[in-house]
């Protein structure tokens, strides 16, 4: 598994663990920095994850926009937290991260859905994430 495959799944137990425990997504970028202390064989990982976070967190707005605009017949609420939270990182890769490849952005967040959602989770990740690459500017 990459260093970036790595950091996508820290940055997904962050923005996760923040939706179900009900607290804010600084207060738990808060408690897994102080744990990546810790750990400084993970720190690639740990770098990747924050930045992630943190655009994510920066963009919310925008990134809960495109959602709401394009996940026909669904709300952020009537998701499942974990496709919300795999669908944020996606489209702050695809559309704030020019490093990320769409492509790359896509398939991870996709075998992340595979494995972590739903039967038809991986299915609806990719069609919304495909459609918002289509269409960013």
């Amino acid at each position: 598994m990459s260093a970036r495959t790595k950091a996508r799944k820290r940055a997904l137990d962050i923005l996760y663990s923040a939706d179900m425990r009900q607290i804010s997504v600084p207060q738990a970028l808060a408690v897994e920095a102080e744990r990546a202390v810790n750990e400084p064989a993970r720190e690639a990982s740990w770098l990747y994850a924050r930045e992630i976070v943190d655009g994510v967190v920066d963009n919310q707005a925008e990134i809960d926009e495109l959602i709401e605009t394009y996940a026909q017949g669904w709300t952020l609420k009537r998701m499942p937290a974990i496709d919300r939270a795999l669908i944020r990182i996606g489209i702050w890769e695809i559309v704030f991260n020019d490093e990320v490849p769409d492509g790359v952005a896509i398939s991870e967040a996709v075998e992340a859905a595979t494995v972590l959602s739903t039967d038809d989770s991986a299915g609806f990740v990719n069609g919304l994430l495909a459609k918002i690459s289509q269409v960013k500017a």
